[in-house]
C-alpha cells in the first residue's frame, strides 16, 4: 500500500516559554524529584528550530528495568561503565503494571541493540491510574527525572505507551519540556523566513528532561477521549449505554473517568483533554509533542473493546475508510500506514457555546446535548493535535485466534494469550531503529 511522506512545513512565529531546570550533578543542583515538585521556572525566548548539539554514542548491553524504580546499586553498575545513550520509557495502561511490557521489553532489547536503556514505568500501577491523567502524568514525569538523574551518559529520550499510558506520557512531557539541553546548556534559536512571519521547522524544537526527544509512540491510546459513538466499543454504539457511561465513569475509575468523558472541571473551563491539545497556561503540551523527531499512532481498526479507531488515530468519522484485510510490508496485522502532514491552525478554542454545552452534558445529560458537546470538543481537539505531523499505523487482528483481545494484543500483554501482536512490536522496533537516521516530522505551531 502506497504511503506519502509529508511535505516540509512552516509554522507561525510566536514566543515560547522555556524551562531552565537543570540536573547536572557537577553544579550541585537539587535532586530531580525536588525540582519537579517545586515546578519549573520559565523565561521568554525566541522560537526554536533545532538542537545544535553533538552526541557521543556509547556501546554497552541494553539495561532493562521493570516492576520497580531503579535502585542506586543498579545505577552504580551502569555508571561505572560507558552505557547506552538513548532512554526508552515504556508506559502501561489502565489497571496495569510494568509486567504488561515483559514480552515487549525482551523483543525491543534484542532488536534495538546496545544503545538503548529500556525502562518500564511503575509509578502508576493498577488503581493509581484512576487518580487522574494530570496526577499520573506528574508521577511519570518525576519518575523519568529520577531515572535520568541516576543514569550517566543519556542524551536521547523516547516514549512508547499503551492505551491510557499515552495520555499520561503526553501530560508528563509537557512538564519535562524545555528549550535547553542538559549537557550543553544551549537554547534553541529561531530561523525566520524573510518577510513571511513564519519559522521553518527543519530540526529539533527543544528538549525533554534535558535530553534530545526522538520518538513518541502510542498504541491504542484514546487521544480524543472515549465519549461519542463507538469511542468505547464495548458499549456497542448503543446511545442509552453511552449516555449512562459518562456519569458512571467517575464512580468506577475516579477522576480519570471524568477526564476521558470530557466532563471534568467547572462548566466554564475546558476539559483537560482539550487543554492538552494546545500549550495551556504553564504546560507546553503541543510544543513538547513537536519536539520529538517522530510521532506514531498505532490504532486498532476493529475488535478493540476499549478504545475506538477514531480516537486512537486522531481522525474524524468521515476520514475512516473500510479497513484493509491485507498485511503491509510483511508485518502481519499491520494493514495501513499513513503520513499526515501538519495542518496550520490557531489552536483549539472553548467558546461560550461549548461551556453551555458542557454544563448541559454534566447536569442534564441526554442524547442531543451530549452529542453536541462531544462533536464540538472532538473537532477542537483535532484542530490542536493536527498541528504536528503524525505517522498513523492501522492494525487489524481479523485473522488472529482471539481478535477481540485486540486491545491487549497490540502490545502483547501476555506472550501466550496475546502473541498475535508480535508483528506490531516488531514494527515498532523497526520504526525506532529507522528513526535514528531520519529527519524530523514537521509541525505547524
Amino acid at each position: 500500500m502506497a504511503s506519502t511522506l509529508c511535505a516540509p512545513c512552516h509554522h507561525h512565529h510566536r514566543s515560547y516559554y522555556t524551562s531552565r531546570q537543570r540536573r547536572r550533578r557537577s553544579r550541585g543542583c537539587p535532586s530531580p524529584s525536588t525540582a519537579a515538585a517545586s515546578g519549573p521556572a520559565y523565561s521568554t525566548t525566541g522560537r526554536p528550530s533545532g538542537l545544535n548539539t553533538t552526541r557521543d554514542l556509547y556501546f554497552h548491553p541494553t539495561f532493562i528495568i521493570r516492576g520497580s524504580r531503579v535502585s542506586y546499586s543498579s545505577m552504580d553498575v551502569a555508571q561505572s561503565k560507558q552505557g547506552p545513550d538513548h532512554l526508552l520509557v515504556l508506559v502501561h495502561g489502565i489497571m496495569a503494571s510494568p509486567s504488561d511490557w515483559t514480552y515487549g521489553q525482551a523483543v525491543l532489547k534484542r532488536r534495538l541493540g546496545d544503545g538503548f536503556f529500556i525502562y518500564a514505568s511503575s509509578s502508576n500501577i493498577y488503581t493509581k491510574t484512576f487518580d487522574g491523567i494530570d496526577v499520573a502524568g506528574r508521577r511519570l514525569a518525576n519518575e523519568v527525572l529520577d531515572v535520568i538523574w541516576k543514569t550517566a551518559g543519556l542524551s536521547k529520550i523516547s516514549f512508547l505507551a499503551h492505551s491510557l499510558g499515552g495520555l499520561f506520557a503526553r501530560y508528563a512531557i509537557s512538564i519535562l519540556y524545555s528549550m535547553e539541553t542538559k549537557d550543553t546548556g544551549q537554547s534553541c534559536t529561531a530561523i525566520t523566513t524573510g518577510g513571511s512571519g513564519k519559522s521553518e521547522c527543519n530540526s529539533g524544537l527543544g528538549a525533554i528532561a534535558g535530553l534530545e526527544p526522538i520518538n513518541f509512540i502510542t498504541l491504542a491510546t484514546p487521544h480524543l477521549g472515549v465519549r461519542g459513538k463507538n469511542q468505547l466499543p464495548f458499549l456497542q454504539g448503543l446511545s442509552f449505554l453511552e449516555k449512562l457511561a459518562a456519569p458512571l465513569a467517575p464512580l468506577v475509575v475516579g477522576r480519570t473517568g471524568a477526564q476521558l468523558f470530557l466532563t471534568d472541571g467547572e462548566p466554564s473551563k475546558p476539559p483537560l483533554l482539550l487543554q492538552m491539545a494546545s500549550d495551556h497556561q504553564d504546560k507546553n503540551f503541543i510544543s513538547a509533542l513537536a519536539a520529538f523527531k517522530n510521532r506514531i499512532l498505532y490504532a486498532n481498526v476493529s475488535y478493540d473493546h476499549m478504545v475506538g479507531w477514531r480516537t486512537s488515530s486522531i481522525r474524524r468519522e468521515k476520514d475512516l475508510t473500510k479497513p484493509s484485510l491485507r498485511s503491509l510490508n510483511g508485518y502481519k496485522h499491520i494493514v495501513n500506514m499513513e503520513y499526515c502532514s501538519p495542518v496550520s491552525s490557531d489552536g483549539p478554542h472553548f467558546p461560550s457555546q461549548a461551556a453551555r454545552a458542557k454544563e448541559a452534558a454534566q447536569s442534564r445529560p441526554n442524547k442531543e446535548n451530549t452529542e453536541e458537546y462531544h462533536q464540538m470538543m472532538e473537532e477542537e481537539m483535532i484542530h490542536g493535535l493536527q498541528r504536528v505531523g503524525w505517522k498513523k499505523v492501522d492494525v487489524n487482528f481479523h485473522t488472529a485466534l482471539w481478535p477481540y483481545s485486540a486491545h491487549n494484543n497490540i502490545h502483547v500483554k501476555n506472550e501466550w494469550l496475546h502473541n498475535a501482536g508480535a508483528s506490531v512490536i516488531a514494527h515498532v522496533a523497526e520504526s525506532i531503529k529507522q528513526q535514528e537516521s531520519r529527519k524530523y516530522f514537521p509541525a505547524n505551531l
